[in-house]
């Protein structure tokens, strides 16, 4: 009877825990992270008599979590590329839709720039076409810096963001670490029964972890974890946590990086490229991938339109007759507003170099062939120098003396001189954008005419010509440029040039040939001759005065909008802009598309692992009720060994 009282019990202590298994399950079938549980049983062991093996009952040797390693691993390596990629598309689609607004970009600026160049070109001597023209070009100017602004933000938020992820990964980790603590403390004290709720708690934090960053979890002998992120780096270590650190780089302390900090407390700055995943990789490979390309490809066409409308403007005439000037400012790299005709570039001292070190001057002599990338100069030696175009990984000189020019850039050595392994971090158009300006603002400065003016002497017979002439160089500082010049013929096949105003024969006797013409260069300007002069015919090459209807510098100004001025002579300011919009365009759909099919991914991942951990209400009531059956039958088994007993006592009296 015993037997049968202690089989009853036991099903019914088993019957109870699976029905408080079956009803934990269902109150956190909403609670993320939690694993379904199930009891598993066993029977105890059998009883031998005489008739053989009698059973003893049950016995319920743990309660599991159904968990595969697998499968979860499977959810958070997808969910880590979906926060990496999510923040990613985030970020480009706010440059992409900036960028291309139709209204708000750049394109509709600069049509209407130069529709004020060609409106001064039509009417030169016009006061409100060059009023028009300088208000279009404040107008430009307001929409590059407000563009540029605007990523500048951007920038800003991205570092606010990483020092926010940072946070968030120390928090985590931390949290992981104590969690470790509570499990190896709860298998030891608990006989080596899993803590099934701290183990999903801790599976959640890991979980969360990942979407921050991308890591890789070992799991130890006496149940905690190991977690280990970018190259092998320790972030949690049984109960011990690492601590990451954003600080400026030292390289670009305008931008946020991440440091590790060892045991000892000193920071190691982690390269980016070992940063990957999750939302904190999201942002940095937007930085360094679309943020600083669009910044410094914007930042180009600012100062390709101010150099090459400059070089432009400074061979015409404005209307007090004087020759012209800078039409835009572009600030250098000491943040000084100047008309330079070589504007500077911007150059970033690594923070570890030597302070007694000097800055290398870099300059943009060649606006043309500058690229949008950024440079990386080292110094080998205090003389001997190596550049590196971060764009492509290409030394572009090693081990050289200073100075050298290479891609539209000159680079001179630094003052005081350098020391060995220093580095600088060369942005040659970063702030372009924001630091162009217009440096006239009297509308009698637009130089709209042409500074010389070639005509004929009134008492020629013969049939040559002479072209209105164009100026194709800077003028000298004497201003040679506006000297009276004589080009007289000594008869139908040569001619003499002189310098009236020095006095001087520049040719005694050059050949012309009628049929084939001539040219006549001198001090920045060039004259073509043509037809058949007389003996004694001449032309004049002189100061243009009174010129105020001449629109001839206009022209040309005006037709700098169509001119292949930058990326090598390959590409228009609209051009070039144009293609930022269209790379940065492509690579936002890439990056959406590639986000919804990861979401995708995700919810595929979590559907296969919530099929075999997620809590099912209908199957967890079908739980109950058969616990509640078990238990009703145990209950019941009990009362008849109650009653046999019973009737036992009865018929011993």
């Amino acid at each position: 009877m015993s037997g049968t009282f202690g089989i009853s019990i036991t099903g019914l202590r088993a019957a109870q825990v699976g029905l408080s298994t079956a009803g934990h399950n269902i109150t956190n079938a909403s609670t993320p992270g939690y694993h379904r549980q199930e009891i598993v049983q066993s029977t105890n062991t059998p009883l031998f008599t005489g008739a053989g093996f009698l059973g003893q009952g049950t016995n319920v040797d743990t309660v599991k979590r159904v968990y595969s390693q697998f499968l979860d691993k499977q959810v958070q390596s997808a969910q880590t590329q979906s926060a990496y990629l999510d923040t990613y598309s985030a970020q480009i689609s706010q440059i992409d839709n900036m960028l291309a607004d139709p209204s708000a970009g750049l394109s509709p600026a600069l049509q209407e720039f130069f529709q004020g160049v060609h409106d001064v070109a039509a009417n030169p001597a016009s006061v409100p076409s060059r009023q028009s023209m300088l208000s279009s070009s404040e107008a430009l100017v307001s929409r590059f810096q407000s563009l540029d602004g605007r990523l500048q933000e951007m920038r800003d938020g991205v570092n606010s963001r990483i020092t926010s992820s940072v946070g968030l990964i120390n928090s985590y980790a931390q949290q992981i670490a104590n969690l470790n603590h509570q499990v190896v403390l709860a298998e030891a004290g608990g006989n080596g029964q899993p803590p099934n709720d701290i183990l999903d708690q801790r599976d959640l934090l890991v979980a969360e972890l990942n979407k921050e960053i991308n890591v890789s979890v070992v799991k130890q002998d006496d149940g905690s974890y190991n977690i280990f992120m970018g190259k092998g780096q320790a972030l949690v270590v049984g109960q011990q946590a690492m601590t990451l650190s954003a600080r400026p780089l030292p390289d670009d302390p305008e931008n946020m990086g991440v440091a590790y900090v060892n045991y000892g407390g000193s920071a190691q700055m982690l390269p980016q490229g070992s940063l990957d995943g999750g939302s904190l990789g999201g942002l940095l490979a937007f930085r360094s991938e679309t943020l600083d390309k669009a910044q410094n490809e914007l930042g180009r066409v600012a100062i390709g339109l101010a150099q090459t409308f400059n070089d432009q403007h400074r061979l015409g005439q404005d209307l007090n007759g004087d020759l012209g000037g800078y039409y835009f400012n572009v600030r250098g790299s000491t943040g000084v507003s100047g008309q330079n005709p070589a504007p500077s570039a911007k150059v970033v001292a690594n923070t570890l170099n030597n302070p007694a070190s000097g800055v290398p001057a870099v300059t943009l002599s060649d606006i043309s062939n500058v690229t949008s990338s950024d440079y990386s100069l080292v110094a080998i030696s205090p003389t001997n120098f190596t550049l590196t175009r971060l764009s492509d990984n290409t030394a572009l000189f090693t081990n050289v003396v200073l100075p050298q020019t290479v891609d539209g850039l000159t680079i001179a050595a630094p003052v005081p001189p350098a020391t060995a392994n220093d580095k600088w971090l060369i942005q040659p158009t970063r702030d372009g954008a924001r630091d162009i300006s217009v440096a006239i603002k009297d509308t009698a400065k637009v130089a709209a005419a042409a500074p010389i003016l070639a005509s004929s002497t009134y008492a020629n017979t013969g049939t040559g010509r002479i072209s209105a002439g164009v100026v194709n160089a800077p003028p000298p500082t004497n201003a040679a440029l506006q000297n009276n010049v004589t080009i007289a013929f000594i008869d139908a096949t040569h001619f003499s040039v002189t310098d009236n105003t020095t006095a001087t024969v520049l040719a005694a006797s050059v050949l012309y040939d009628p049929l084939a013409g001539a040219s006549v260069s001198y001090n920045g300007w060039t004259v073509a001759l043509n037809g058949t002069p007389a003996t004694g015919d001449s032309f004049t090459i002189g100061p243009n005065t009174n010129g105020v209807s001449d629109n001839r510098n206009a022209l040309l100004l005006a037709g700098l909008q169509t001119e292949n001025t930058l990326a090598g002579g390959t590409a228009t300011y609209q051009s070039a802009y144009s293609q930022i919009v269209s790379s940065i365009g492509v690579k936002s759909r890439d990056i959406n598309v590639t986000a919804q099919a990861q979401a995708s991914l995700v919810t595929q991942s979590q559907q296969a692992q919530q099929s075999m951990s997620g809590v099912n209400l209908d199957e967890e009531a079908a739980n109950l009720m058969r616990y509640q059956q078990a238990y009703e039958a145990s209950a019941k088994l009990m009362q008849i060994a109650s009653t046999l007993f019973d009737t036992l006592l009865t018929l011993g009296r």
